[in-house]
């Protein structure tokens, strides 16, 4: 009964941290307001409520348009299978590190990556 209890609270902590999170490949024109309110919570907490106070307008702007930025290259992508494994990496664990940005990067990373692999 305990172990029952607990997945649910984890999975219900797990399901709502990211409720607003739009996956780049999915993406249609009619989600566009929702990419910005998730973009600007995710910002916000991020600079405002986290480690690093940087909670000031300017900055706040720059990084909501650098994410912006990161989702529409992200529309782009074509291999789902690291998308995916990006996005559960980063927005699935405990590491709270779901940016668009963040994703960008290490989308671009592991897509290198594995096309080292391939050159061999």
């Amino acid at each position: 009964m305990n172990k029952f209890l607990l997945l649910v609270i984890f999975s219900l902590i797990n399901t709502n941290a990211f409720a607003g999170f739009i996956h780049p490949m999915d993406f249609n024109p009619s989600q566009k307001n929702e990419v910005i309110e998730f973009t600007k919570e995710k910002v916000r907490k991020d600079y405002c409520n986290g480690m690093v106070d940087m909670c000031n307008n300017s900055t706040l702007r720059m990084m909501e348009k650098e994410n912006l930025n990161a989702f529409k290259e992200l529309t782009k992508a074509k291999n789902r299978n690291i998308m995916n494994r990006v996005i559960k990496d980063y927005c699935d664990s405990y590491i709270n590190m779901c940016s668009y940005l963040n994703i960008l990067m290490m989308y671009e990373e592991n897509l290198r990556a594995s096309q080292k692999e391939l050159e061999w």
